[in-house]
């Protein structure tokens, strides 16, 4: 048996290098390395792993990459699969009024499509923005994998296979078009709201209008009364 589980760590974003410098110190573990960018990702084959662990990484990776692994590759993505598979999970929550959560599940050549190992529901309200949620988001990450991971590596965990068809998914594309606010379009009000309150996630100037030739950022504040 051996002394300790090898892991490559892939991430970029704060909830990852949360993980990451969480998993370092972890006693029975040794994280080789933290990969950030697609040219980086030979560094699997050279350390041959027991897991690659993913959060926050931007980036398909490639099936043979994924069957290096011995024990699995494992991604942490803050949707509650399998809603918003995909870019801003916390943006098409609020937009589309579909369950927001996080989501610890084994990756397979499709974007967050493999078999679920766990999940926690995250709630919020009217009066939250993207950024909110995101944020909340977050800390539901790391907490839940600091939750499951002792169990996975005891080799307690089981898996439950994803329904993708009941699910939904969105590409980057779609959040750029979902930023262009059109000034003569006709719309419900709290359509109009939600599609602000989503987009808004300071300092980031997400929603744009242009009115008379002149551009203007629109960012929304919504208080419970």
């Amino acid at each position: 048996m051996k002394d300790e589980i090898d892991i490559v760590f892939l991430g970029l974003n704060d909830a990852g290098m949360r993980v990451y410098e969480w998993l370092c110190d972890y006693q029975g573990v040794f994280v080789h390395s933290l990969i950030t960018q697609a040219d980086q990702l030979s560094l699997v084959e050279e350390v041959a792993p027991d897991y690659i662990i993913s959060c926050g990484y931007r980036y398909i990776i490639p099936e043979e990459t994924l069957d290096i692994p011995s024990e699995g590759a494992i991604n942490l993505h803050p949707s509650y699969l399998p809603y918003n598979r995909g870019a801003h999970p916390n943006v098409w929550s609020i937009i589309d009024g579909t369950p927001a959560g996080v989501t610890l599940h084994y990756m397979d050549p499709e974007v967050d499509s493999g078999d679920i190992i766990a999940q926690q529901e995250v709630k919020y309200s009217f009066e939250d923005t993207g950024k909110d949620l995101y944020e909340r988001l977050e800390e539901a990450q790391v907490k839940l994998f600091k939750q499951v991971w002792p169990e996975i590596m005891r080799g307690d965990v089981t898996s439950t296979e994803q329904d993708v068809d009941s699910g939904t998914y969105h590409r980057s594309s779609e959040f750029d078009e979902l930023c262009v606010l059109n000034p003569d379009e006709k719309v419900q009000t709290k359509n109009l709201l939600n599609r602000l309150r989503a987009l808004t996630f300071p300092p980031y100037d997400n929603a744009k209008i242009e009115v008379n030739g002149e551009t203007y950022n629109v960012e929304i504040d919504i208080d419970r009364d």
